[in-house]
């Protein structure tokens, strides 16, 4: 970059001083001098390209252009043309390099080592050497370098680099840690459960790295183009400077070779071969920040045309983790309730007993529990201070002669009798995310045609959340297979041009993800499968952030379709001036490198997602 500046500037002097001088032999030599300074790296090329077999490129066109102005004369507007065309490509290297760094930003999670413990010793091991089992150590301020679980220690972790979430996240013993996140103030022991080939932070990387190799249709379009475009203007270009002296009478030589060089230069598709991918890499840098990862400009592109939005549930819409939701006693105090419940179930690691030892959030005291006897399918009856309790489901209740509680109640139930005396029940559920209503919310209001759940999933439960998030339709106790199934029903009520986008997160979703027009994937707690078949990956978990994509990939199409209307509309026009000598080489060098840079500078706003 800087050799391409001193060079510029350098060349740019000698031209200045080229134009003041009135020596003839001295101005000519001074002229020569300053395009060999500026533009002998693209004649290089352009040769290099030629004995390669690629003809027609850039610097083909911008070559053949300059040196025949030398040719006929025109120095100054040869020199010019090669200068403007040097400072479009410094500037076109500036907006690549910038969109790379914003993209780099997110890179910055790749760690340096590991410290592995070694008997009583940390001995700092490269990432790749360290093995699924091994100890590693995280100090404060140091990256995690492998996904593993806390053995020892708590801490604060900033997950920003990962999921774009500015609030640290709180990890201690038992807590999932994922690579790439950087550890803030404690000191924590992790067992590796992931190489680091398997790791998020690789896997991430590779995703980003490799997203540009997967083209949208505009880019496509704009590759097609420029192949058939470039030769069919030099051709165009030679009858122009050959067929009109010809037949012409008064027409001369130097007149429509002039004309052929300055179409020349303004035929050169600069501005759409650079500015079009730059627009979709900016959008998937920027979706990058937001912590939604696309796989591919294609899918990015794709997102703009989604007219169904089809959810999982578990994991999904939900939290996928059992809570206590609501408790009912019946002629005990709501504490006392929780408190028995808590208790006979603390055996049990079932994650309904699971969810009630953790809202009981007490010590449990192993003595007062005697005589636990759990029934398979039914619940566990057990002796607690003398009383014996009995927690779990209807069958239990039935089977013990005990009167219960028989309302509709949407949930996991469990029902308790303390001495065959029915004292009540709790509710236990998934909780619905936070931002889940405000994710359908939005989708509407980005003209989603319809919102669809599959759940496998009881029918009371599925309906319960869509009509809590206001969903359109909502299909139960569906099977992989099944959810597959009614995926290939929801394809034929879309357009033709429609896309379909299913959102999943667990295993049995990857055929779903795989199926859809644009899988997408909870990234944060979603499984590796779901994640592998996905095309793109929600790093947060928020479902919130499915219409932030779509904003952002709306953004980009209409800034990539901005830029190929532009950019095209001004080169027919000044195409057109040229071939008929209304206008000079000084429009054509608008037309090529004026047009490249606001084209340029149009495809940067991709990169803003701050205010969507």
């Amino acid at each position: 970059m800087k050799k391409r500046i001193w060079r510029i500037i350098i060349g740019a002097v000698v031209f200045a001083a080229a134009i003041i001088i009135n020596i003839e032999w001295l101005k000519i030599a001074m002229f020569v001098i300053s395009y060999v300074i500026v533009g002998g790296d693209v004649v290089k090329r352009a040769v290099r390209n030629i004995f390669k077999g690629q003809v027609f490129d850039e610097n083909f066109l911008m070559s053949i252009a300059t040196i025949g102005a030398f040719f006929i004369g025109e120095y100054p507007e040869g020199v010019a043309v090669m200068l403007f065309y040097q400072v479009g490509e410094l500037f076109q290297s500036y907006a690549v390099g910038k969109s790379r760094k914003s993209i780099a930003s997110l890179m910055d999670i790749r760690p340096d080592y590991a410290n592995v413990k070694k008997g009583d010793e940390l001995v700092r091991t490269d990432p790749d050497e360290v093995q699924i089992g091994d100890i590693i150590v995280i100090k404060a301020g140091e990256k995690i370098p492998l996904d593993g679980k806390v053995i020892e220690g708590s801490s604060m972790i900033d997950t920003s680099a990962l999921t774009g979430e500015s609030v640290p996240r709180e990890v201690e013993v038992g807590s999932d840690i994922l690579s790439g996140c950087i550890n803030i103030n404690g000191v924590i022991t992790a067992e590796v459960t992931k190489e680091y080939g398997e790791s998020t932070v690789s896997k991430i990387l590779d995703l980003v790295e490799n997203a540009s190799s997967k083209k949208s249709n505009s880019e496509q379009f704009i590759t097609k183009f420029a192949r058939y475009y470039t030769p069919v203007v030099v051709i165009i270009a030679v009858f122009i400077a050959i067929i009109p002296p010809l037949v012409i009478d008064g027409a001369t030589f130097s007149d429509w070779i002039y004309r052929a060089l300055a179409f020349l230069v303004v035929s050169c598709p600069c501005a759409l071969v650079i500015s079009i991918p730059l627009s979709f890499f900016g959008g998937i840098g920027g979706a990058s920040k937001k912590g939604i990862l696309v796989k591919g400009s294609n899918y990015l592109e794709a997102l703009a045309q989604t007219e169904i939005v089809v959810f999982d549930k578990t994991g999904t819409l939900t939290k996928g983790v059992f809570n206590v939701q609501e408790i009912h006693p019946e002629g005990v105090s709501k504490e006392e309730l929780l408190e028995l419940t808590a208790y006979v179930e603390s055996y049990s690691n079932h994650p309904i007993s699971l969810s009630l030892k953790r809202a009981y959030g007490k010590e449990i005291d192993n003595g007062r529990i005697t005589d636990v006897e759990e029934i398979s399918g039914h619940g566990v009856i057990a002796t607690v201070d003398g009383k014996k309790v009995m927690a779990g489901n209807i069958k239990l209740m039935k089977m013990m002669d005990i009167p219960y509680f028989k309302g509709e109640l949407i949930g996991t139930v469990v029902h308790v009798a303390v001495n065959n005396q029915y004292i009540g029940y709790i509710v236990i559920a998934d909780e619905v995310k936070p931002d889940s209503a405000q994710a359908i919310k939005e989708l509407k209001a980005a003209n989603i045609k319809q919102t669809v759940m599959l759940t496998g999933d009881n029918k009371s439960v599925g309906s319960k959340v869509a009509k809590e998030l206001g969903l359109d339709k909502v299909y139960a106790e569906l099977l992989p297979a099944d959810k597959v199934e009614k995926l290939e029903e929801l394809f034929s009520q879309k357009s033709t041009k429609g896309k379909l986008a299913f959102v999943g997160d667990g295993i049995n979703d990857a055929p779903v993800l795989a199926r859809a027009d644009i899988g997408i994937a909870m990234g944060g707690l979603g499984s590796d499968a779901a994640i592998e078949a996905a095309d793109i990956v929600i790093m947060t978990d928020e479902p919130s952030k499915i219409a932030t994509a779509m904003k952002i990939s709306k953004k980009t199409l209409k800034i990539a379709n901005q830029n190929i209307v532009f950019a095209i509309g001004i080169k027919i026009i000044v195409l057109i001036l040229s071939a008929f000598g209304i206008a000079t080489m000084w429009a054509a060098i608008f037309a090529d490198v004026g047009v490249t840079i606001i084209a340029v500078l149009n495809a940067f706003r991709a990169l803003n997602v701050k205010n969507l």
